[in-house]
């Protein structure tokens, strides 16, 4: 099995598993049609980049990173462990040849002679078959199959995971180009206050200490912009190791960060969980399986019923003599009641734990929607009053800017007024990316992606103040 076929085989049973988790309105761009879109996305080059959209580093991410991989192994290897225990129900088929040199001891010192031989089989084959062990057999293979249902739910939790942390990343790299928009504006709008003031003490209008001040604002702004410039390089390497794919060539991101409002209450949000989200349903299946695992425990009494035959050729000489025998047989295990006793009474045990386990994972989950669920409406208000901080900010400095050129600001009003603008805008691009980010906390929380209306606080659909 190649790497490719490897990749649409886990595409494929997250979709039939676990399409809860998946992008509903995507899942034809989530299935990667060739090998050659494939390779289109991996390897861009600096001649030719690619657009990366969020929903292909979706695709790319649950096509090669490790986790989901791995969490797939999971399900061959619970649905192998259903096999080997129903293997019990196949005959056992034994073929054995040998020479044996035989001297007995006890009976030449009884009868004071040598009792000495030699024993041949030319062949002995033996059948053996479990015809019933009173359903000990069907509850191991219940219990596998619970385990195989389990490793299910605990790949959508993976691929659920990973598609948040892939948002997530994707955001932040969005957030990153603007902060380092920001900074480039800064060290413009310096560079041309560094300017001016040059220009104004060149003619005698305003004292060195206004240049000596330009000139460590816009030092300042040129390491704030280094810094914008790294954050975006470590943040495309944080999307590019949650993808899967470290060492992919330099590509674009496509796509702004953007605000589209959620129509959904909180009870909804708990009602779609109670319905998507896999670990739910992974401890429901866990608490079954405790409980068929007492039920196991307490068959440890019960004998199995066995039907063997035997077929011999040998004896003095390897064809001297042959003989068969088959029977029926009603096997007993040993018995030790104290050991059985305590592995009911350890099932049980385990059996409640696993209802209490349910208990917590169902409180955590809904303690993570309701978290999340404040946090959404909390960054949704937060937006029109960082929007409105930009405008006031923007007009500050526009006076400030004006009262310089004419004498009446200093440069210290000056500076405040350039720092309060490249703050404010920088908080508003934080405030969407933080948006984003919880709408990203939520869908994860419930267990789906959610659809919203592509509006910007009534104004328009991208984020650009």
């Amino acid at each position: 099995m190649n790497k490719q076929t490897l990749k649409n085989i886990v595409i494929l049973l997250m979709i039939l598993c676990c399409p809860a988790f998946v992008f509903a309105d995507q899942i034809k761009d989530i299935t990667p049609s060739t090998d050659a879109d494939m390779s289109e996305v991996i390897s861009g080059s600096v001649s030719h980049t690619v657009d990366m959209t969020l929903e292909n580093c979706i695709k790319i991410a649950l096509g090669n990173n490790p986790e989901i991989l791995s969490a797939f192994q999971d399900i061959l290897i619970n649905d192998s462990q259903i096999k080997q225990i129903w293997s019990n129900y196949f005959p056992l088929i034994s073929w054995q040849t040998s020479w044996s040199h035989i001297k007995q001891l006890q009976l030449s010192d009884a009868f004071n002679f040598n009792l000495e031989y030699e024993y041949y089989i030319l062949g002995q084959i033996s059948l053996q078959q479990m015809l019933y062990d009173f359903g000990v057999t069907q509850n191991e293979a219940t219990i596998a199959r619970l385990g195989y249902e389990s490793s299910k739910k605990s790949f959508g939790a993976v691929v659920n995971n990973v598609i948040y942390q892939t948002k997530s990343a994707y955001y932040q790299l969005l957030y990153s180009y603007q902060a380092e928009k920001v900074a480039q504006m800064n060290v413009d709008n310096y560079q041309a206050f560094y300017n001016q003031a040059k220009a104004l003490y060149t003619i005698g209008f305003n004292p060195k200490i206004d240049v000596t001040i330009a000139q460590v604002n816009l030092s300042k702004a040129k390491m704030s912009l280094i810094s914008a410039k790294n954050l975006i390089n470590t943040s495309a390497a944080k999307l590019n190791n949650i993808m899967g794919v470290p060492y992919i060539e330099k590509y674009n991101i496509k796509g702004e960060l953007n605000y589209n409002p959620l129509n959904i209450n909180f009870e909804d949000t708990v009602r779609i969980a109670l319905q998507s989200r896999p670990e739910l349903k992974k401890a429901q299946i866990e608490v079954e399986k405790a409980n068929q695992n007492v039920k196991l425990a307490k068959k440890a009494y019960f004998p199995t019923f066995d039907a063997q035959g035997q077929y011999q050729e040998g004896g003095k000489y390897w064809t001297s003599n042959n003989g068969w025998q088959i029977g029926l047989y009603l096997n007993f295990p040993i018995i030790n009641g104290m050991l059985i006793n305590n592995q009911i009474k350890q099932a049980k045990y385990q059996y409640d734990k696993e209802l209490a386990n349910a208990k917590t994972v169902q409180n955590n989950i809904y303690l993570e929607i309701q978290t999340s669920y404040l946090k959404l409406h909390e960054k949704e208000n937060q937006l029109p009053v960082a929007q409105l901080q930009v405008k006031q900010a923007l007009e500050n400095y526009e006076l400030s800017k004006g009262r310089y050129k004419v004498g009446e600001a200093s440069p210290i009003e000056m500076r405040e007024a350039q720092n309060t603008l490249a703050e404010s805008k920088l908080q508003y691009y934080k405030s969407l990316y933080e948006y984003n980010l919880a709408k990203s906390e939520l869908e994860k929380a419930i267990g789906i992606n959610l659809n919203s209306d592509s509006k910007f606080l009534g104004l328009n659909k991208k984020a650009k103040p």
